[in-house]
C-alpha cells in the first residue's frame, strides 16, 4: 500500500463544509473588508479631511457666531460643536456603512459576480447578508472613529463621551445600511439611482433631524422627518448619553428601538432577495 493510500483521510476531513457553514458569515466579512483595506489612504484622507473641512466652515465659523449671539450659552447648555458633534457623527455612520452596501452589493450581484462564487461553496445566501453587514459596520466604525479623533483635536467632546457616541451612531449606521442593502439587492444597475438617494434621500434627512438647531424648533410638518429618521434617533440619543440632554427615558428607548427595527426589517427583507436572486 503507497503513502499516499495510508494517509488518505476522505474529502469530508480534507474540505470540511462544517467550518464555513459555522464561519461563513466572517469569511464573507473578512473578503470584504480586505477588499476595503486596498484602499486604506482614500479611507484616512476623506476620514479625516472631511471632518476637518466641515468643522472648519460650520462647527467653528458658524459656531462661533452662536455662541457668541447666545452670549457664549451655546445651544442646549453647551458650546455649538458640542451640540452639533453627535449629529455629524451619526451621518458619518450611516455615510460609512451605506458605501459598503451600495456600489459593492452590485458588484457581487453584476459586476464580477463574487456573490454568485462564495454561494458556490457552503456559504449560504444568509451568511452573505450577514458578512455584508459586518463589514459595513467595520467601516462605519472606522469612519466614526476617525471623525471622534478630528472632534478631539477641535475640543468639541470629551474622551470620556466616546463610547456612547460611537454606540449611538452605529446604531444610526445599523438602521440605514440594513434598509438600503435591502433596496440595493433589487437593483440590477445603479443608473443614477445612489446619486438621487444622496440628493432626496440623505441630504433632507441631515439638514431636518435637528442637526443644527433642536428638531421641535421647525415647523410641525417637516418634523416627521426627523421622526422617522435614524439620524435624529442617533443624534438625540448622543446628546443625551454624551452631555446630559434633558430627553425622556420613554423617548430614549424610542431612539434605540427605531433604527434596530429600521435594521430588522431591511435584514429580512434583504434575506429572502439574495436568496432568490443567487437562485436564478
Amino acid at each position: 500500500m503507497s503513502v499516499i493510500e495510508r494517509n488518505w483521510q476522505g474529502a469530508a476531513t480534507l474540505v470540511n463544509p462544517a467550518k464555513p457553514m459555522r464561519w461563513g458569515s466572517f469569511y464573507v466579512a473578512e473578503f470584504r473588508i480586505r477588499g476595503m483595506l486596498k484602499w486604506w489612504d482614500a479611507l484616512i484622507a476623506f476620514g479625516l479631511g472631511n471632518p476637518v473641512l466641515y468643522l472648519l466652515s460650520i462647527g467653528i465659523g458658524i459656531g462661533a457666531l452662536v455662541n457668541k449671539g447666545t452670549g457664549g450659552a451655546g445651544l442646549d447648555g453647551v458650546p455649538y460643536l458640542t451640540f452639533l458633534a453627535p449629529a455629524l457623527l451619526a451621518t458619518a455612520a450611516i455615510q460609512g456603512a451605506m458605501d459598503e452596501v451600495t456600489f459593492p452589493t452590485i458588484e457581487g450581484f453584476v459586476w464580477n459576480k463574487t456573490f454568485y462564487s462564495i454561494n458556490a461553496t457552503a456559504i449560504s445566501a444568509r451568511q452573505i447578508v450577514n458578512g455584508v453587514m459586518l463589514a459595513a459596520m467595520a467601516r462605519c466604525f472606522i469612519q466614526v472613529g476617525l471623525y471622534e479623533l478630528i472632534l478631539l483635536a477641535f475640543g468639541a467632546i470629551p474622551l470620556s463621551s466616546l463610547p456612547v457616541l460611537t454606540l449611538a451612531s452605529a446604531l444610526a449606521g445599523f438602521g440605514f445600511a440594513a434598509v438600503m442593502l435591502s433596496v440595493t439587492v433589487f437593483i440590477k444597475d445603479d443608473d443614477g439611482f445612489f446619486a438621487i438617494v444622496g440628493r432626496f434621500v440623505l441630504t433632507p434627512m441631515f439638514m431636518f433631524s435637528g442637526t443644527y438647531f433642536p428638531l421641535a424648533t421647525l415647523p410641525i410638518y417637516l418634523q416627521w422627518i426627523g421622526w422617522i429618521s435614524p439620524v435624529w434617533h442617533s443624534t438625540d440619543l448622543g446628546r443625551a448619553l454624551s452631555y446630559g440632554a434633558d430627553v425622556p427615558l420613554w423617548l430614549l428607548a424610542v431612539h434605540v428601538a427605531v433604527p434596530v427595527l429600521l435594521g430588522a426589517v431591511g435584514l429580512l427583507t434583504a434575506y429572502p432577495q439574495f436568496e432568490k436572486r443567487l437562485s436564478e
